[in-house]
């Protein structure tokens, strides 16, 4: 059990491509490689309930961490925004985890300033190369910092930005068997936003669009060429929000989203591997729409739809569904999800519905997310 423990502890932190390519792979399923993909993991409990879908949907204080450009839209002027998220529980884990804390603060009617901290946890586990070298590890743990800005164009359109400094722990030290040199990795990267509303009052349509994580490559040794890319993401998304009366609306919403990261070779024949490290970051953003030998580019698309029921704005219910093809990691799941507003705190609390098995299996199977926001 300890074992399997730390595989799919290993799982999270494979595409890291340690001093080489860690294939956990079955031929069946190709997974694209990043590094830091704690990135990619939806924050906050909202839009947890509603399968991550979150783009192009009626603003929320938890938009610091993913479509800032529609911050400014928000009636309360400054927000602090928490969020907790257990990763693994369903197989007894208690150090894998999230933590979020989110602040926005609206200078005028048209603008506003964001930060977001993102920590993430990878426990206690022990890392080895692909040639089986147990590398230096204590504790490993990642965490990102951005400093956003957003600003309202029109009555219909805004723009958001952000700049983010990633930090990721996992190994530490010298490999003796290898001779290697192993240290945190720290880059830059950035995300652009925009936001559409049809009315004022945001009932209608809605559409969003969030390019994140574009940024520079990360290293965790002193070999020159393994710097590895970042878990750069296209995101597109739609929402409808209909107000039945004065207290009850309904909202419904879909996402599309496409990971700008090429397949990772599984060889090094004609140098494919050689050729892969040495592209540049933006050669990668359009090598990521070109298909490989067993996988067509519709296969790395995920796709989330959702529905959010608001009673008064104070009583919330949630559920949401995505899909994500077999042979990119079967990442097919329904949620669940609902929140309470008294005065000026919300709770929000979600569950994912379990899907999967063996390493497909969703390692938020099992899982509720809490979350709390408070306005001033």
């Amino acid at each position: 059990m300890y074992l399997f423990k730390n595989i799919l502890k290993l799982s999270i932190t494979a595409s890291l491509l340690l001093n080489g390519y860690l294939n956990a792979q079955t031929s069946a399923t190709k997974i694209q490689s990043t590094s830091v993909p704690f990135l990619l993991i939806t924050p906050d409990a909202r839009s947890g309930g509603l399968a991550n879908l979150h783009l192009g949907i009626s603003p929320e204080s938890n938009d610091v961490f993913g479509n800032n450009a529609k911050l400014p839209l928000l009636s309360e002027k400054q927000n602090l925004t928490l969020n907790y998220t257990p990763w693994l529980s369903d197989i007894g884990l208690s150090d894998v985890y999230l933590i979020t804390a989110g602040y926005y603060k609206k200078i005028n009617e048209k603008s506003c300033f964001s930060s977001s901290l993102k920590y993430f946890s990878v426990g206690d586990m022990v890392i080895s190369d692909q040639n089986g070298n147990i590398l230096p590890s204590s504790k490993p743990y990642e965490y990102s910092l951005d400093l956003g800005y957003s600003l309202l164009l029109s009555d219909h359109l805004s723009i958001g930005a952000k700049l983010r400094y990633v930090y990721s722990k996992l190994i530490n030290g010298s490999s003796i068997n290898s001779g290697i040199n192993y240290f945190a990795g720290k880059t830059m990267a950035g995300d652009i936003s925009i936001f559409y509303k049809q009315k004022k009052n945001l009932e209608g349509f809605h559409a969003g669009l969030v390019l994140s994580n574009l940024g520079g490559r990360i290293s965790y040794s002193d070999q020159p060429n393994n710097k590895y890319l970042m878990p750069a993401n296209f995101g597109i998304g739609i929402g409808y929000l209909k107000k039945l009366d004065e207290d009850n609306s309904v909202e419904f919403g879909i996402d599309v989203n496409k990971l700008l990261v090429p397949d990772f070779p599984t060889s090094n024949q004609n140098g494919e591997q050689d050729e892969y490290f040495s592209q540049s970051i933006v050669s990668s953003w359009f090598n990521s729409f070109k298909s490989s030998q067993s996988n067509s580019n519709m296969e790395s698309f995920r796709i989330s739809g959702g529905i959010e029921y608001s009673y008064n704005d104070r009583f919330y219910l949630r559920s949401g569904y995505q899909y994500g093809n077999e042979a990119r990691g079967n990442g097919q799941y329904a949620t669940f999800g609902a929140s309470y507003k008294v005065q000026k705190i919300k709770f929000n609390f979600s569950y994912l519905v379990p899907s999967g098995t063996g390493i497909s299996k969703n390692p938020l199977s099992n899982t509720m997310r809490f979350g709390t926001s408070f306005s001033f």
